[in-house]
């Protein structure tokens, strides 16, 4: 009688779950499915986020994911993933933003890159990767990026080779008046606007790519910038991306994740396009901003545990990395720590798609991050 009891209490919190995530989820093309099975069910999964920082007050608004395959793509094309973050804060401020990734049918080309609008506050400490917390000051400015790359298969399954363009606008900025930006008034720090072409490399052999449980990932981009075309400046901005997956537990296929990335800038670089060490993604528990300089390295490595026959699980990163005016100037003795552990709700089972909290720590410092997907 007990056990009958529990078995139907755990099905019944299971039946509820899945009705709040089916609440949550939208089909564009179901109708469509409906007439003929063989085309991709789309999904549109929404979640709402709340959040709390004391340069925003309150902040509201969703996190999504658009999931699609093209009519016509079967098994061997990977579904394409379309983000989309929407928050609004008490301040009156907001955050749009989309990192994309979308495969045609049967992966002839790769469209990826990033879209973003805001209205969002950032934190300064000034130049270098040794900045006192005293020297906090606050700056705000609006920001439109369009990144759009084209990249078509060549060569190898998973090797894509293309370029695109990357434009970049701040504008409406406002600084404290006695603060650091107005002392040392950095190329930019009252608006700029970076116009580029880049060439691109990318090898990707992950089988989801939105929670990875195998496979390589390394995204190569190198962009020229100028003025011909609108641009401010004219600098070079190198990119790249190297990310590994390993299934270690066959049983509960739990996975350890490891990425190494970098960014590089050089000649008339504006101030918006420095490095800005620390975000939601790598260098969890520093702030985005709080170093900032030319050139950064980072790495870490994650543990994703699965349990088995359930929704949850859980993660543990560390992670390090610092900011440059060279990268000549590496030193170990000067990296700077990150670790931290969070929780995931599986989503979608389908789609492996998670709800993910992190709690991040650096030097003195933490951060909490709320959102869908994995970080990496």
């Amino acid at each position: 009688m007990i056990v009958s009891s529990l078995l139907l209490s755990t099905l019944t919190r299971a039946q509820k779950i899945e009705e709040l995530k089916e609440f949550f989820t939208f089909y564009p093309n179901q109708k469509a499915v409906e007439k003929d099975s063989t085309i991709y069910l789309q999904k549109f999964i929404a979640a709402p986020v709340v959040s709390y920082s004391p340069e925003t007050n309150f902040a509201f608004g969703t996190g999504a994911k658009y999931l699609f395959k093209f009519n016509g793509s079967g098994e061997e094309t990977r579904t394409s993933n379309m983000p989309i973050t929407l928050q609004y804060t008490l301040n009156s401020q907001f955050f749009l933003f989309s990192g994309f990734e979308v495969f045609t049918n049967q992966e002839k080309w790769v469209i990826e890159g990033n879209l973003l609008f805001q209205n969002y506050p950032r934190l300064y400490y000034g130049m270098g990767n040794d900045t006192p917390d005293s020297a906090e000051e606050q700056y705000d400015y609006y920001q439109f990026l369009f990144e759009p790359i084209f990249l078509k298969r060549m060569f190898h399954k998973y090797l894509f080779i293309g370029g695109g363009v990357r434009y970049n606008h701040i504008y409406k900025t406002e600084i404290e008046e006695d603060g650091l930006i107005a002392q040392n008034r950095p190329d930019g720090f009252d608006g700029s606007t970076s116009v580029g072409a880049e060439v691109a490399v990318l090898y990707d052999s992950r089988s989801n790519i939105l929670n990875a449980q195998d496979g390589w990932y390394l995204e190569f981009t190198h962009g020229k910038y100028g003025k011909v075309l609108g641009g401010t400046n004219s600098f070079n901005l190198t990119r790249f991306d190297l990310r590994h997956y390993f299934d270690v537990s066959e049983e509960n296929d739990d996975i350890l994740a490891f990425q190494f990335a970098g960014r590089f800038t050089r000649q008339d670089i504006p101030f918006s396009e420095f490095a800005f060490f620390g975000s939601s993604e790598i260098m969890r528990g520093y702030q985005e901003g709080r170093f900032v300089d030319r050139d950064m390295l980072a790495t870490q490595i994650e543990y994703r545990k699965n349990f088995k026959d359930s929704r949850l699980g859980a993660v543990a990163f560390v992670g390090t990395g610092d900011v440059y005016r060279n990268v000549s100037e590496f030193q170990f003795g000067n990296l700077k720590p990150n670790y931290g552990a969070g929780v995931r709700y599986k989503l979608d089972k389908e789609e492996n798609l998670n709800i993910r909290l992190d709690w991040g720590f650096g030097n003195g410092t933490n951060s909490f991050y709320l959102g869908i997907a994995e970080a990496f």
